[in-house]
């Protein structure tokens, strides 16, 4: 009897093992610089994004999410860090990322010591580089073509230059693809976490001359915009505008419609290649149980303040695409309207698949609003740019504060292009409690030396 109770332990206990292998797989895709141009959120209704409302319409799209960071390398290392910059010290580009994560406290990491398999391609973090110790297997940066061959970074963008010979497979992002479809396609006994980063559209505003078709431009309209916008900007948010650098040299050059021409092209081209992952997550093995999270960095202006880029806090370099697939969670087809930001990003998938949340990860959980759109949520989105300067984008307004305390103050209801600033006459003591109490300098974590 004992030898039999024995067995039937042993037995349940093998079971369970490999149920825990029926956790969810994690289809995590980051696109670079994309702003809220995506035709299913209708900000810019000549933006052409097939692909990316094909994913929307599977799941739940967030029409009011932002980023932490406004710049490439911090806004990455804040996602997949779980630490925001006021915790790191990585508040802009050029702050090394890797000086401010500890290995093993990545977002991959965590699932990679869960037993997944964590494999990845293209840009998660900055420069399309990684701590290899953190994956199964990253994509060689190496064997990547960059931009395609004789293209310069203002091809595009201040550069008028075309390139008839340019094919889809000569950007790097073609690449990326392939890597991840194949590794989409294969049965696995270990669940997966598989991260596909698409460089594009960052600059060079460049990709094949076949998608610059949908975006005649003598068809392109300028975003809606005011001359005298930064009349009633505090000198911290004219200094972050900074007019005189590329709008002004746009104004000079007439080239602002074909800017916006070359940034839609490019768009599309991301588009073509969120397709291809998308078809090929739909022939994959274990699609039935798979989430998938896609996310930009942050947005992206094109003349809106007299500001390009990224690099401020307004509502153009802040708001982003951000769409999840849940099994047995989202509903397809679903929007939420609530404030998020990609702090969010860390935390909720780990309580969708049971992976232990380390204690340094700050964000909210989501799932809440995963499983009900309409949840009541009190957390504003919050973004930093720079030590000091924050923005708190509630549902419904935006409050600016900058270093030296100066402010703004917007209402969306009534001026969703954040054309009036009202700080002057509004009281604003309900959005100081978000700000951090205090802020970590910009110094770099202290590595451990062997003895």
């Amino acid at each position: 009897m004992k030898r039999n109770f024995l067995t039937l332990f042993f037995a349940i206990l093998t079971t369970s093992i490999v149920s825990a292998d029926d956790r969810p797989n994690i289809l995590f895709i980051a696109v670079d610089d994309l702003n809220h141009w995506v035709s299913h959120l209708g900000r810019n209704p000549q933006a052409k994004t097939p692909n990316i409302d094909r994913l929307a319409a599977m799941g739940t799209t967030f029409t009011n999410a932002h980023t932490a960071v406004p710049a490439c390398e911090p806004s990455r290392c804040a996602l997949m860090s779980g630490r925001r910059p006021w915790v790191s010290g990585c508040y802009k580009n050029g702050h090394a990322w890797r000086k401010y994560q500890k290995p093993g406290e990545g977002l991959s990491a965590q699932f990679l010591q869960a037993g997944y398999y964590v494999s990845g391609a293209g840009k998660i973090y900055h420069q399309m580089d990684v701590l290899e110790e953190e994956w199964s297997d990253y994509m060689d940066k190496a064997k990547l073509s960059g931009n395609g061959r004789g293209v310069d970074k203002y091809d595009g963008y201040h550069v008028e230059k075309t390139f008839p010979n340019l094919k889809d497979e000569d950007i790097v992002d073609w690449h990326s693809v392939d890597y991840c479809v194949e590794r989409l396609s294969k049965k696995r006994k270990k669940p997966y976490f598989i991260a596909c980063g698409l460089y594009k559209p960052h600059l060079a505003f460049v990709a094949p001359r076949k998608y610059y078709e949908d975006f005649p431009l003598d068809k392109i309209k300028l975003p809606p915009h005011i001359e005298d916008d930064l009349d009633d900007i505090p000198p911290a948010g004219i200094k972050m505008a900074n007019p005189q650098a590329d709008h002004a040299r746009f104004l000079k050059s007439g080239r602002w419609k074909a800017a916006i021409q070359s940034y839609l092209a490019t768009c599309a081209y991301t588009d073509m290649n969120v397709g291809r992952i998308l078809d090929a997550f739909e022939k994959s093995p274990d699609r039935k149980n798979t989430i998938i999270v896609f996310w930009s960095d942050h947005g992206w202006s094109l003349g809106e303040k007299q500001h390009w880029r990224k690099f401020a806090l307004w509502e153009e370099t802040t708001r982003i695409p951000m769409i999840w697939v849940a099994p047995g969670v989202t509903k397809p087809g679903t929007r939420c309207s609530q404030p998020v930001d990609t702090m969010s990003i860390y935390p909720t998938l780990c309580s969708l698949t049971g992976v232990k949340k380390p204690d340094h990860v700050s964000g909210h959980d989501i799932s809440a609003l995963l499983r009900n759109p309409k949840s009541k949520w009190k957390h504003p989105a919050i973004t930093t740019h720079g030590k000091g300067n924050h923005s708190v984008r509630t549902a419904t307004e935006r409050y600016i504060r900058y270093a030296d305390g100066s402010e703004e103050y917007y209402d969306h209801k009534k001026d969703p292009y954040e054309w009036k600033n009202l700080a002057a006459v509004s009281d604003l003591s309900r959005f100081k409690k978000w700000l951090p109490k205090e802020e970590a300098p910009n110094k770099p974590i202290k590595k451990k030396t062997k003895k």
